[in-house]
């Protein structure tokens, strides 16, 4: 503690020496720097408070039909691109702050001097933006606010206006690419099938089930042949036990062999089951069919030794006139069935010749329609995206779906809000007031003194044997006591300055 005691006197002993340098450098910092704060130019802060209403009915109402904005990021992104240079240097020119850039480098020190003045803040979750700047004019300072109030209000439309415009025109550009294909993969199909036509499924159905169906219906129209042979045959039965060959005889009654009748539709019916496996080349069926003409030439050998009848009225019986007709009508139908089992017995063998090129066809045929599915899906939900993207871009120019409400207009206040003079006023005072003591310490470290016999004795290492007192004559004691007066004058002086520059400021900013 002793020897910061020591310390201490020393330091005040140092800047006594040299009082009246440190009354010097503190008047001059003190002078100097009181006239620099007076003439810093007044700063005046504009205002504007804005609220941003991004809650619209037709967010509901328009739900589904098409993308709906995201109005808060598109806000959030308008007020962190706002204080970007391109809008700066809008402003700029807007506001004739540019006459004052001579070049480039001019302008680019502008940009950054706005760009340190211009603040904006508010809180999302209330939607409440504030944009303030700080200018020497509150003419300027309301200029600019107004000129990023309307940035910040016309680039929350445009840009998304300008974002879907590029997208719909991106869509029309897929669209007109699309149409090509599908007019490409349209022609396509048509060639195919006229190359093809005859040999494509019919209705959705494919080879297989064209070729079941062949045979299902030859099938179907053998058995009414057989049917209608059997009903034929019947009625050729019946007139031969009525009728005669000729006017005035009579024919007796055939006789007709069962054995021989079993056969022949056993054979049929051995005929009809193999051709529903195999081609009319098939050994099996050449056999059977060979074995039914000799059967049926046989009964037709055995129908020709019919006897005539010598009763000349036989042959004008009502009923056997009946049975004429239905032997007339039962012939044509089978002549009919015949010619419908020779046209699918035909179909049928025109179907296996295309057994190997027919499903490689249908292969082809599926691979030109899925492409031709896949261009026109593709085209029809482009169509639709466009209509939406269109949609969406007249719904985000739309006012109804951001409102901007201004609540506090660009102002200024009447009184400038800086520089604070006060405190840079007392901040320059005491800094004076530091500057003389260390300026007069720092002389006497460059012209040092020893101010007592300890300081001697420690610098020097040798003893000291006494000191000789200052004996001040009357006149040198009237001239100190003068200094010392001049020097408290100043002092005061000098506080009387600091008080008068203090008042002087509360009187400018009244």
């Amino acid at each position: 503690m002793a020897e910061i005691t020591a310390l201490i006197l020393n330091f005040l002993k140092a800047i006594s020496k040299y009082r009246w340098h440190a009354v010097a450098i503190t008047w001059v910092v003190a002078l100097a720097s009181w006239i620099v704060v007076f003439q810093l130019p007044n700063q005046y802060e504009a205002s504007a408070r804005v609220y941003v209403d991004t809650q619209s009915i037709l967010k509901p109402l328009l739900s589904g039909m098409t993308t709906m904005p995201n109005l808060e990021q598109q806000v959030r992104f308008m007020r962190r691109t706002l204080l970007s240079r391109p809008n700066v240097e809008r402003v700029i020119r807007e506001v004739d702050l540019d006459i004052k850039a001579s070049n480039s480098r001019d302008q680019e020190k502008l940009v950054d001097y706005v760009l340190s003045r211009i603040k904006i803040a508010g809180t999302e979750r209330d939607d409440i933006y504030t944009i303030s700047y700080t200018a020497p004019t509150a003419k300027e300072g309301k200029d600019v606010v107004q000129a990023f109030l309307t940035i910040f209000v016309e680039g929350s439309f445009s840009g998304k206006k300008q974002d879907s415009d590029n997208a719909v025109q991106f869509i029309d550009d897929q669209i007109r690419t699309y149409e090509e294909r599908l007019a490409q993969a349209e022609n396509k199909l048509k060639e195919f099938k006229i190359r093809n036509m005859g040999m494509l499924p019919n209705q959705g159905a494919d080879f297989a089930s064209r070729l079941i169906g062949t045979n299902d219906a030859l099938n179907q129209a053998r058995l009414e042949l057989a049917e209608a042979e059997q009903a034929r045959n019947a009625i050729r039965r019946k007139i031969s036990g009525d009728t005669s060959a000729a006017p005035g005889e009579r024919t007796l009654p055939a006789m007709v062999d069962p054995v021989l009748e079993e056969r022949i539709a056993a054979v049929n019916k051995n005929l009809d089951s193999l051709r529903t496996q195999y081609t009319e080349q098939h050994p099996d069926i050449v056999s059977n069919r060979r074995l039914l003409d000799q059967l049926l030439a046989r009964k037709a050998e055995e129908a020709k030794n019919v006897k005539p009848s010598s009763d000349p009225g036989a042959s004008y019986s009502p009923m056997l006139q009946q049975l004429n007709v239905a032997l007339s009508d039962a012939e044509a139908r089978v002549a009919s069935l015949q010619a419908r089992v020779a046209e699918f017995s035909s179909r049928a063998a025109a179907l296996r010749g295309q057994s190997v090129q027919v499903p490689e066809i249908e292969a082809q045929l599926v691979q030109l329609n899925r492409d031709y599915e896949i261009n026109r899906d593709n085209y029809q939900q482009l169509v639709q995206k466009r209509e939406s993207a269109r949609l969406s871009g007249d719904l985000s120019s739309a006012t109804d779906m951001l409102t901007f409400r201004v609540i506090d207009p660009p102002t200024v206040p009447a009184l400038p809000v800086g520089p604070n003079r006060l405190m840079l006023f007392s901040l320059s005072f005491l800094g004076a007031l530091l500057a003389g003591m260390a300026g007069a310490f720092l002389l006497s470290q460059l012209r040092p003194t020893y101010l007592s016999q300890a300081a001697l004795r420690e610098t020097t290492g040798l003893p000291i044997l006494g000191s000789v007192s200052m004996s001040w004559t009357a006149e040198q004691t009237v001239l100190r006591k003068r200094r010392l007066i001049a020097l408290a004058a100043s002092v005061i002086l000098l506080f009387f300055a600091y008080g008068a520059g203090v008042t002087a400021i509360f009187v400018r900013n009244l």
